[in-house]
């Protein structure tokens, strides 16, 4: 192994010779050798992090893995393909999971290339279709300059609720409970009142709140006002990611393994008036998902 003095090393990294020796100090070089007061490191030994810095926050990190992305080559058109349909069988599979949909991940990818799954219901089937289908309506209006409105969420649920069609696209005209949920969804005369009122909040919000806590924050409410008589969640969920497009960020895939933690936030809303499990488990995904585009071009992520 290649040795080089602690004042090159330091020079390296941008960081004093006083500041380089503390750290060796505390052994926070792995393979530094002393010859008498003199400390030796290994030429590619890598900059310590300085613990005497505040850690990033999670919005942090997801700020500089993005900037990162932007620096470096663009995905080729296999790459982006590959992580296209490999999130397309995921995401599917989990959020129809979510709502009772039996078909495996597996059994998911099977239905979306046209096979039938013995001995599981056509409804599984036409909902992963539905579903694939919505998410790509989803990606194609994410490029286009339109907001988000009534008619757009109308369509999104339309795909989604694909084999109902005399549900499909259409507000409920009946109340509905959510079991064991802490909120009640409103009457059906005030939804779509309360639809354009979320509306025209969210764009108010954009003005001031951070993206995903925004997004997080719209994702509680619309699924609060539930305005659909089925396929609320599946929706909900799409319009969450149609969001996250536009504003720079991957799609996310919440996971059934995960889903009392993501009810668990909708409780903690409904039940404290706190959106923080919300945005954390969003910002979490993004998180994740940003660590995946850099690994496919070859960047750890930490």
């Amino acid at each position: 192994m290649e040795y080089i003095k602690l004042a090159k090393a330091a020079e390296k990294w941008g960081i004093s010779a006083r500041r380089a020796r503390v750290l060796c100090a505390e052994g926070k070089i792995p393979g530094t050798i002393k010859k008498g007061k003199l400390y030796m490191v290994p030429e590619n030994a890598q900059k310590p992090r300085d613990g005497r810095l505040k850690a990033p926050t999670l919005f942090e990190k997801i700020e500089q893995k993005r900037e990162l992305l932007s620096t470096l080559r663009p995905l080729t058109q296999g790459e982006v393909e590959c992580l296209r349909e490999e999130f397309m069988v995921e995401f599917t599979y989990n959020s129809n999971a979510i709502e009772g949909n039996t078909l495996t991940l597996k059994e998911t990818a099977m239905a979306l290339e046209g096979m039938t799954i013995d001995q599981k219901p056509l409804k599984d089937h036409m909902e992963a279709i539905g579903h694939r289908d919505a998410f790509l309506f989803v990606q194609d209006i994410a490029t286009k300059e339109l907001p988000l409105t009534e008619s757009i969420i109308k369509q999104i649920h339309s795909l989604v609720l694909i084999d109902r069609p005399d549900d499909k696209g259409v507000f409920r005209r009946i109340p509905v409970r959510i079991m064991g949920a802490f909120t009640e969804p409103v009457q059906p005369y005030l939804i779509e009142p309360k639809i354009t009122e979320l509306l025209l909040e969210n764009e108010k919000r954009t003005q001031t709140m951070n993206p995903i806590e925004r997004i997080a924050l719209f994702h509680l409410e619309f699924e609060g006002i539930h305005p659909f008589i089925d396929g609320n969640g599946r929706t909900g969920r799409l319009i969450l990611n149609l969001d996250l497009i536009r504003n720079g960020y991957p799609p996310i895939n919440v996971k059934f393994a995960d889903r009392k933690k993501y009810y668990d936030a909708f409780d903690e809303y409904y039940k404290n008036g706190k959106a923080n499990k919300m945005t954390e488990l969003i910002a979490g995904y993004v998180n994740e998902r940003l660590g995946d585009y850099l690994r496919v071009l070859g960047v750890a992520d930490e």
